[in-house]
């Protein structure tokens, strides 16, 4: 412990030969944690005469705020839309795993399904910090059922809903409560639904539109009443049109409120989104791209048959289809994955891939002042990265939580 005049025992870590991101640059600094937290080592070295306890060698290594993942339907064989007995298990399972990929934090995303199946998942996930356990829990993202048949992809038609009981009456029977949930994705077209996406806002939930046919001036309205992302932009959704582009409109649209950033979920898998088209969303809105893997269970999985929610789906090379059919129907992608591709495909630089895996979510989920930042005072949720972007090691509150074998 600390011998010198620290205002604290607990044990400081400094991070040496390393490059970190910090003020939208990688910087050649070295970065101090103490207690979970990033450390101002000027207040440490003038207002406490305090040192470091321990000393990490990164070897070069970048340094970056730790990946949030805000849409990932499962992994490893495990499916968060499938009713069990033991969710909690699976969500710590996938949570496990995606440390490898650099994931620290994730919203365990639930596709359309029936209210049984909302009732009894639910209650088992809850909002949790990480650690040598896993990637930490976010809360939930319910993606569906308030969504157009139209472009339901890959969710079964017979579990859709619409807002005919007045809205919130529906949220609440379809899922039984909003206890730990981050984030709805809904259709904005679909009438009653400009006081859901009021409502909640109003209980701090993240509304994002998707699977819809909405035109630009819905989208707006959506987006007026506090909606703030777009799943995965250009999937689910109409196709751009010169004379009324749709959602994807939102990215150069003068109607989003002043101060407010509309953000949309990338899916940078390499098949989702070709990279023109990727390149053409980054150009026009760079500052509100949020790379998701969408991934779902078959993720570190072979070849096969696998599950999505309620539907069989099909794992043929990277692609995952629903079974007899050429829909897509989520990715097997890792975060780390996307990072590489997203920065390959669209000329970006590395720091702007990195933070459209860890600033931008953060910004978009209200969490920024303590994650995705590696500012002063942030949580010490940490990806260590080689200059090709490869994982090599991940933190979490400061405490190494997976390393790869040397």
């Amino acid at each position: 412990m600390p011998s010198n005049k620290s205002v604290s025992d607990a044990p400081i870590t400094q991070f040496i030969n390393c490059r970190i991101l910090r003020e939208h640059k990688l910087q050649r600094e070295d970065l101090w944690v103490r207690g979970g937290r990033i450390l101002d080592p000027e207040k440490l070295f003038f207002d406490e005469q305090g040192y470091a306890d321990e000393c990490v060698d990164c070897e070069g290594s970048i340094i970056t705020p730790g990946f949030i993942d805000v849409q990932i339907n499962g992994g490893y064989g495990v499916d968060f839309s499938q009713a069990s007995d033991d969710v909690s298990g699976g969500v710590s399972i996938v949570a496990k795993k995606i440390l490898e990929h650099g994931v620290t934090s994730f919203c365990p995303t639930l596709v359309t399904s029936p209210p049984a199946v909302y009732h009894k998942v639910l209650p088992q996930v809850k909002v949790h910090s990480g650690g040598r356990h896993g990637a930490g829990v976010l809360g939930v993202h319910l993606e569906g059922p308030f969504i157009s048949v139209e472009k339901k992809g890959a969710h079964p038609e017979r579990f859709l809903r619409s807002f005919q009981g007045g809205g919130v009456v529906d949220l609440m029977e379809t899922y039984g409560g909003l206890d730990d949930v981050a984030m709805v994705t809904l259709a904005p077209e679909l009438a009653g639904s400009e006081s859901v996406v009021r409502a909640l806002c109003q209980r701090g939930v993240t509304v994002s539109l998707g699977h819809s046919v909405a035109n630009l001036s819905q989208a707006e309205d959506a987006v007026s009443s506090g909606a703030s992302f777009i799943t995965h932009l250009f999937n689910a959704m109409l196709p751009f049109h010169h004379r009324d582009p749709g959602i994807v409109g939102l990215l150069t649209s003068d109607r989003v409120p002043a101060g407010r950033t509309v953000f949309y979920g990338m899916i940078a898998d390499g098949i989702h989104t070709n990279p023109a088209a990727l390149r053409i969303a980054h150009r026009a809105h760079p500052s509100g791209l949020v790379l998701v893997t969408d991934a779902i269970a078959a993720m570190g999985l072979p070849p096969g048959s696998h599950t999505l929610g309620q539907q069989v789906i099909e794992i043929q090379g990277l692609h995952a289809y629903v079974a007899g059919t050429k829909t897509l129907s989520g990715s097997i992608a890792t975060m780390d994955m996307c990072v590489r591709h997203f920065k390959q495909a669209s000329g970006c630089s590395v720091e702007e891939a990195l933070e459209a895996a860890s600033l931008h979510p953060a910004q978009l989920l209200g969490l920024s002042h303590k994650k995705g930042t590696l500012d002063y005072g942030s949580d010490a949720d940490l990806t260590l990265l080689d200059d090709d972007l490869n994982v090599r090691a991940t933190y979490i509150s400061g405490e190494e939580v997976w390393r790869k074998d040397p």
